[in-house]
């Protein structure tokens, strides 16, 4: 590949290694790859749509690079992308986000995501499940980690943080997260944890509750209210935090006691919502490495939830991840880490019109693709 004309993006799949035997080599890896991303951001969803689309728009990909024998075929993609290691290909990925990323510390979300059609139950095969994270304030897809199911989150997320430049940043996970391992790999990259707490710890649980049901009137708690009214539905969050947390430990002894490491501060959030007449209550509780103010940990909470509006949604109807069919090798891993890149290219991209749109426009407009393809930090 020309690095002066080649998009700088494709310098960082220098790393994959190409599964095929070098002398049957009729369609070269980076070009492969620069089909799957251009395709996809100008909406093609499956390889029979990427190997057409292709085939229109073979100028334009040969402004990059040769493509001497043309576009491959739909099958050949298959069996490419389902043979390509995934996790050279998720360090490829981190590796090019890293040249996005600002230097300001992110609250950093961290959550799964199930491909519902991605099973293969004739041979055993689950649906793909994959864990993310998230930059909230950047809108960065920033790493994956593939596991069986929602069951084996436990172990994917700290392997998934261990990749991750966590320096600064706050990682919020939901209750699955709640696991002092976990909390000591964030601590050990430098972060802090915001964890949700639920009866999966049920020391923790009852004794953060506890506290916030009846707090003693020598226990200082920061207190706000947030009040969001949209779609004939009108939401009442009420914040609570405290930082004396001296009182969760204590030199007795009992089974399932509170063992976080660095736990700094505990939080409560109660929601109110007002729909149709009727109102429904419910009442969610935290753990915190660092000693946030009330309306900070309000904030982190929320912005905690952008990674299923702004990540698992789009990726269902922008991307169309629900009706994926691809079920063999690797390809749901791989196809789904060639999404994030599209997802993130096309997050950076001006003007900010609906993603939707900007999809489209990429389909339509060669000068918007490429403008694309070629963005730096």
């Amino acid at each position: 590949m020309d690095q002066e004309t080649g998009p700088a993006l494709l310098a960082h799949f220098a790393a994959l290694r190409d599964p095929r035997q070098a002398a049957k080599v009729l369609y070269p890896l980076p070009e492969i790859m620069l089909l799957l991303l251009c395709a996809t951001l100008a909406g093609a969803d499956d390889f029979v749509e990427i190997s057409l689309w292709g085939r229109e728009q073979l100028p334009f990909l040969r402004k990059f690079l040769p493509f001497a024998n043309g576009i491959p075929s739909h099958d050949t993609l298959s069996e490419v992308v389902r043979a390509i290691d995934p996790e050279l290909f998720k360090a490829c990925f981190i590796s090019w986000v890293e040249t996005l990323r600002q230097s300001d510390p992110d609250l950093i979300a961290v959550d799964g995501k199930t491909s519902r059609r991605t099973h293969a139950r004739s041979k055993g095969r689950e649906p793909l499940h994959l864990v993310s994270a998230w930059a909230t304030q950047q809108r960065l897809v920033l790493g994956q980690q593939a596991v069986a199911g929602k069951s084996n989150e436990i172990t994917a997320i700290p392997l998934l943080l261990q990749r991750l430049e966590l320096k600064g940043a706050l990682v919020t996970i939901d209750a699955m997260g709640a696991q002092t391992g976990i909390a000591q790999t964030i601590l050990d990259r430098q972060g802090d944890y915001l964890l949700a707490l639920k009866e999966n710890r049920p020391a923790t649980f009852e004794a953060v509750e506890g506290l916030f049901a009846d707090p003693p009137p020598d226990r200082e708690l920061q207190r706000c209210e947030m009040v969001d009214a949209d779609h004939g539905r009108i939401e009442t969050r009420r914040h609570v935090v405290c930082h004396d947390v001296d009182w969760l430990f204590s030199d007795r002894r009992y089974p399932g006691e509170p063992t976080f490491p660095g736990l700094a501060m505990v939080g409560m959030v109660e929601t109110e919502t007002e729909r149709g007449g009727k109102t429904e209550r419910q009442k969610r509780y935290y753990i915190c490495s660092t000693k946030l103010d009330v309306e900070t940990f309000a904030r982190a909470v929320r912005g905690h939830w952008g990674i299923e509006n702004r990540l698992h949604w789009v990726l269902d109807v922008v991307f169309r991840d629900d009706l994926a069919r691809l079920r063999t090798g690797h390809g749901p891993e791989n196809m789904a880490i060639v999404k994030h890149f599209a997802l993130n290219l096309l997050r950076q991209a001006k003007p900010t019109i609906s993603l939707k749109n900007r999809r489209k426009r990429a389909g339509w407009n060669p000068e918007y693709l490429e403008d694309l393809i070629r963005q730096t930090a």
